[in-house]
């Protein structure tokens, strides 16, 4: 216990040999979300973005590489802003060069949103590198070590999920 008669099991208050496991797991995801949180931050900074502009990037991205079209729409939806938010977010985005606004090539009354070669080439250039160190991390473990982390990685969200809808 500590002075307020809190467990001290280093969850919340730092990294501590003599953790017991269930704690130690707990403070390993905490360290990787902050070591995460601070290279999302290092990326929108060197991007000169915000992260719900990020987030929309990452999502065209993914969406070009599978030949999905994206509109306005599901830009909002995906995001989880208001339309004129979304209409604010794609201004930001056409003004600084990362996207387009391109007529849909079936329905003449809608857009579709496609983010420009060069916005590729500079996510590709900023988060490349990482992501090639964390994919080595990811093949050097064995298929059983692969299948317990999946597993434990989507139990755990299912359980931060839960807390979210059923407070």
């Amino acid at each position: 216990m500590d002075s307020h008669g809190t467990p001290a099991s280093g969850y919340w208050y730092g990294p501590d040999d003599r953790l017991d496991p269930p704690a130690a797991i707990l403070q390993a995801l905490r360290d990787y979300r902050a070591s995460e949180v601070a290279t999302r931050r290092s990326t929108r900074d060197s991007m000169g973005m915000g992260e719900t502009d990020l987030l929309a990037l990452r999502y065209l991205l993914r969406a070009k590489s599978t030949g999905e079209r994206v509109g306005p729409k599901d830009l909002s939806r995906v995001l989880g802003i208001t339309t004129a938010s979304t209409t604010s977010l794609i201004d930001r985005l056409v003004a600084s060069g990362h996207v387009r606004r391109e007529p849909h090539p079936t329905d003449r009354r809608s857009l579709v949103i496609v983010p420009t070669v060069a916005t590729d080439s500079e996510v590709r250039a900023t988060l490349g590198q990482m992501h090639r160190r964390m994919m080595e991390v990811a093949e050097s473990m064995s298929a059983e070590d692969a299948r317990v982390v999946i597993t434990f990685l989507r139990r755990m969200s299912s359980a931060i999920s839960q807390e979210r809808h059923h407070p």
